[in-house]
């Protein structure tokens, strides 16, 4: 590709979103151009969709994000800002600036996000490391009433090295957290990792054992200075870090002001560590540790109490949740269910990712715009593998029918998930490889739920293209592409 045809996409993006007027700053990803814009209201949709390099867009987060493709995005890039006569960016940079237009809701929002998204990775190896634990030691799962193991015991130690491998993750799961949070609120993260290890220390009662120790009133205690402070550890728990993380990065701040610095790397770790652990154990651990069972028991009433029909509003919400980011919310309520014996966040979140991506094939087939084909067909699997943002973005927004018809098949799917109590043993992939992660007895159902949400949202799909108020954009397309 020339020069020419990269300058060229550039003046037509720039004219698309508003101009160089209108731009704050702007920075790349991988596959995206990220700009932040003085209003986004500006921005000729239509226009941007129509340029050839441009796979897709959408905003979010403060940030007006361009799809353009790997490698390319990084030529478009150097024109873009050129042409524009504005200054390269980091992506941190362009993300302080989008930072500065969210209100308080998003914000918090963005928060859990930069707190767990970096740790997904090691969750989801962990958890499909459980599926495979799940596979080889589950009684009834190939055989009747016996599992893999005892069928071949030769592979018995195997298991639980896995089993090992697997729970490690979430037995330290304080101490990811405490990295990951402590340096996103502009601490030292190592300082937060130690911090995470405190509070799964072994010489503190397991928190798994939390319950069953106030029962026999056997709650280990430190006595001091006629002070009593439980010895009780946070394992599996997300809150309580998340705010010892905020509390030691606030500490740590304050004393580099105050410390003198011939002995501020003697005393500032030794006091912000110090400090931050007396307050978790006294006062803010106990506090955030209700607050996030509270959340997830309130959660699992709603779930229970309106039984299929809370499954179907669940999964009707799902995509409008993953369009704000809020979805990332959810993330912590999935390990506080885990900790406490099984979570169906997994299952509902997958067959909203799976009905997207039936949405998105039936659109293939209904348009007749090559481009449009082949943004759908590599989007429709990442929707089905768990990734859904291409597909709304790309392709079910643009036709907006595929997006509604995507909620509906969710709500059956999530309607199926509720009635037949589906749970997930450990965070995991939320698609159609997600059952390793699902509890032995339900994985059957659960593939019935992602087969329901992709047939309903692909039938649905087919069925909506028949209206004339909601086809509008298919017959453009398909008009422009004849």
């Amino acid at each position: 590709m020339t020069n020419h045809k990269f300058e060229r996409a550039s003046q037509q993006i720039l004219a698309a979103v508003g101009g160089s007027e209108n731009i704050i700053s702007a920075a790349h990803c991988a596959t995206r151009l990220r700009l932040v814009l003085k209003d986004e209201s500006t921005v000729k949709a239509e226009e941007l969709s129509n340029i050839d390099l441009v796979k897709g867009h959408f905003s979010n987060g403060g940030q007006y994000q361009v799809i353009i493709g790997a490698g390319t995005v990084n030529e478009v890039y150097h024109a873009f800002v050129e042409l524009a006569g504005i200054k390269e960016s980091s992506k941190d940079e362009v993300k302080k600036e989008a930072d500065n237009k969210m209100n308080v809701v998003q914000r918090l929002v963005k928060l859990l996000s930069d707190v767990f998204v970096p740790i997904i990775p090691a969750l989801v190896a962990a958890g499909l490391l459980m599926g495979i634990n799940n596979v080889l030691t589950s009684s009834g799962l190939f055989f009747k009433d016996r599992s893999l193991v005892d069928v071949y015991p030769n592979i018995t130690d195997l298991a639980n090295m896995i089993n090992v491998f697997a729970n490690a993750a979430f037995v330290f799961l304080p101490i990811l957290i405490g990295f990951s949070a402590t340096k996103m609120f502009g601490g030292n993260p190592y300082l937060g990792a130690v911090m995470g290890m405190i509070m799964v220390h072994p010489d503190l009662l397991n928190a798994y054992g939390y319950g069953q120790a106030i029962l026999n009133n056997k709650v280990p205690v430190w006595n001091v200075f006629g002070l009593e402070i439980e010895k009780v550890g946070y394992q599996g728990t997300v809150f309580p870090v998340l705010a010892a993380s905020f509390i030691l990065a606030r500490v740590e701040k304050n004393l580099r002001k105050i410390v003198p610095s011939f002995l501020d790397n003697l005393l500032t770790p030794l006091l912000t560590v110090f400090i931050t652990s007396f307050l978790t154990f006294t006062v803010v651990g106990g506090i955030m540790r209700s607050a996030g069972n509270l959340l997830a028991d309130g959660m699992v009433w709603l779930y229970d109490t309106l039984g299929f029909f809370g499954g179907a509003v669940f999964g009707l919400i799902l995509s409008p949740l993953t369009l704000t980011g809020m979805h990332h919310s959810l993330l912590p309520i999935d390990i506080q269910l885990i900790a406490a014996g099984g979570s169906f966040l997994l299952a509902l979140v997958s067959c909203n990712n799976v009905a997207q991506g039936g949405a998105t094939f039936a659109a293939m087939l209904l348009t007749k715009d090559e481009k449009m084909k082949s943004i759908a067909v590599s989007s429709g699997i990442s929707a089905l593998l768990g990734i859904t943002e291409p597909a709304m973005f790309g392709v079910n927004l643009k036709m907006k029918y595929p997006f509604y018809a995507a909620m509906i098949g969710s709500a059956f799917g999530c309607a199926f998930v509720a009635f037949n109590h589906i749970l997930n043993a450990a965070p995991g992939p939320a698609g159609l490889i997600g059952f390793v992660s699902i509890q032995a007895g339900s994985v059957l159902n659960f593939l019935i739920a992602v087969l329901i949400s992709f047939v309903s949202g692909f039938v649905i799909t087919i069925i909506l293209s028949k209206s004339k108020k909601l086809n509008t954009e298919l017959k453009r397309v398909n008009k422009i592409a004849s």
